[in-house]
């Protein structure tokens, strides 16, 4: 074992200064780049992948990966941004019979001929090790102190359905917090959905499109009660959550009726840095959330299946909190030695939801309409009595992103 062992290290090796020799390049060549005189691009020419250090950076990039990848006319297209090349047609073996750095450029020249040339600065934001290090989307993590000593502004009415730049500020502002308002929008459905519509598509769900509803039980879900509701996400028995929830009060007659807001991600960030292992186990053990619906005019049973956290295996940033202890179903998906574990995580998540300093309540009244980041904030109420009756919709979480996109904000 030990002779195979040597051997296999040897004919690396051999490979690999073969391949320096057929380039040009000394084993472990360093090249100063053009006009970055701190740090240089290193290049080390490894068996199965190119290892690069550029700009604080170190990357191992396959060679598959690099053909792959290539930018070149025939093999992407940059008419609509999609790949030429045949995925399936490239060599798994292939390795490149020339290699340079030149302006800030990678220059492959692969078997056959053909030249890929790549931006140092692209591969390193598109590695995994520049992934690793990055986050998707930036967040403020916040409880009530923090939001209210933000001082986030509104937005307006008129100006919001004129104003590109407008409209700009206030995904900047939904991005960074997760909630965001609209002030002074005329107390009809139809404000309400011209409103939404100029943020993203609407979701249709089995509620309808746009929804107006009160306390008359005419769903079998409590929101159509008077009674109070704790914290949580909605649409949690959704195999994708609703992205955006939007509520718009359109009258309230009696007292009571705050509406609760609290970020979920800033509660899991406390869990993540005082027990990692129940962050993880909270991230890890998939539960079922259940929506079963019977009555004269509607009859739905939804299941959705996924952890409570859910997060991008290789920077561990949360994107979605699946938090609702109405809809959970019967855990059934954890073995017995994981129960009584994750009982206890859980518990710790709800004891940070339920802090008095992580509740922000708001007063929502006829003419001010909230957009809440279903993946991020819960919602809940108090109590109320009277008349009370609130318009929303869900919206397409991907179309917000794109509308953000399309204003330069990082989504």
């Amino acid at each position: 074992m030990i002779g195979t062992l040597s051997r296999y290290v040897r004919a690396v090796a051999t490979h690999t200064q073969r391949l320096s020799a057929i380039n040009g390049i000394p084993w472990r060549h360093r090249k100063q780049v053009r006009g970055y005189a701190h740090p240089p691009a290193t290049l080390h020419l490894l068996e199965n992948c190119l290892g690069l250090h550029y700009r604080g950076t170190r990357m191992h990039l396959d060679y598959v990966w690099l053909r792959d990848h290539c930018r070149s006319g025939s093999s992407f297209n940059f008419k609509t941004n999609q790949r030429n090349l045949d995925t399936g047609s490239i060599d798994l073996n292939i390795r490149p019979d020339h290699i340079q750095v030149e302006d800030e450029h990678l220059i492959i020249t692969w078997p056959g001929g053909h030249t890929s040339k790549y931006s140092l600065s692209w591969l390193a934001d598109n590695s995994y090790e520049g992934k690793e290090q990055s986050t998707i989307q930036p967040r403020i993590l916040w409880n009530a102190d923090t939001y209210n000593h933000s001082h986030v502004p509104s937005s307006k009415w008129d100006t919001f359905m004129s104003s590109d730049e407008e409209l700009k500020k206030f995904l900047q502002n939904y991005l960074l917090y997760g909630i965001a308002f609209v002030d002074d929008v005329p107390a009809t459905v139809e404000a309400t959905e011209a409103v939404t519509k100029r943020v993203s598509l609407i979701r249709e769900t089995t509620y309808g499109r746009m929804w107006c509803f009160t306390s008359d039980f005419s769903r079998g879900d409590t929101a159509y009660s008077q009674l109070a509701l704790d914290r949580h996400t909605d649409t949690s028995y959704f195999h994708e959550p609703c992205g955006i929830q939007v509520f718009h009060c359109l009258k309230h007659e009696g007292t009571g009726g705050r509406n609760l807001l609290v970020d979920g991600f800033h509660a899991a960030e406390t869990v993540r840095l005082q027990s990692p292992e129940h962050f993880e186990l909270l991230s890890r053990v998939a539960l079922r959330h259940e929506y079963v619906e019977s009555t004269e005019t509607h009859q739905n049973h939804m299941i959705g299946i996924g952890p409570i956290l859910n997060i991008y295996p290789w920077n561990n940033e949360v994107y979605l909190i699946r938090y609702n202890n109405y809809d959970r179903s019967v855990i059934n998906t954890i073995p017995h030695d994981v129960v009584r574990r994750w009982y206890v995580a859980h518990r710790e998540l709800t004891k940070e939801l339920r802090r008095p300093e992580n509740e922000l309540w708001v007063k929502l009244t006829p003419g001010k309409v909230i957009f809440i980041d279903n993946w991020r904030v819960m919602h809940g109420r108090e109590a109320f009595t009277g008349v009370r009756q609130l318009c929303g919709c869900y919206l397409s979480r991907d179309d917000v992103l794109s509308n953000a996109r399309g204003f330069g904000l990082q989504a």
